[in-house]
């Protein structure tokens, strides 16, 4: 009998600690980061074909934004500031996701790798806007909440990340954002 090892290695990613260089008020792993973004892409997606009136496929949306992190369980979450650091080091660090997602597919029965292959690489051109989307908002959304706890260490992170949100003009993002994200900065008894 085969011993399959990729699903017990994606439970690990609860290990891998998101956002390692700042000072958290709570710690986020990048399992719990891929099923917020997985709720937000599923929650553009929707808004996208059902309030907008344009073509997207909310389940595979929110099944590739489970997995677009999944590389980080060989490699480690690189802080942003070195993985755009400079041209070579972005197309460098798309390398070793390449590989890493290589290697997790080949922990995998060989019917079941082209199932996983576009989830793990990222490759549906019309999801990967979306899920990409979703990942930058679910980054402000945890810098909301840290300066909502009092954490000014978030300030810069805040505005960075809401001007990055801003500058994709996508009108599902767009929507969500003057919609649903102000929610976010509530406490229990304002929701």
């Amino acid at each position: 009998m085969e011993d399959y090892r990729f699903y017990a290695l994606l439970s690990r990613m609860r290990y891998i600690t998101r956002w390692g260089l700042m000072r958290n008020t709570f710690s986020e792993n990048i399992q719990e980061h891929s099923h917020m973004v997985a709720v937000l892409a599923h929650a553009l997606a929707l808004i996208r074909r059902d309030i907008l009136g344009l073509p997207a496929d909310p389940e595979r949306c929110a099944t590739a934004a489970l997995f677009h992190d999944a590389s980080e369980i060989l490699t480690g979450d690189l802080p942003t500031p070195i993985k755009y650091y400079n041209p070579q080091i972005k197309a460098a660090y798309k390398q070793v996701e390449q590989i890493s997602g290589d290697k997790l597919l080949e922990l995998l029965p060989e019917a079941l790798r082209p199932s996983y292959a576009p989830l793990i690489h990222e490759s549906d051109e019309t999801v990967v806007p979306i899920v990409k989307a979703a990942d930058k908002l679910s980054a402000h959304i945890k810098c909301i909440e840290e300066l909502k706890g009092g954490n000014l260490e978030f300030e810069s992170a805040a505005k960075q990340t809401r001007q990055a949100l801003e500058e994709m003009h996508l009108p599902e993002l767009d929507w969500f954002m003057d919609n649903c994200l102000n929610a976010f900065g509530k406490n229990l008894d304002q929701l």
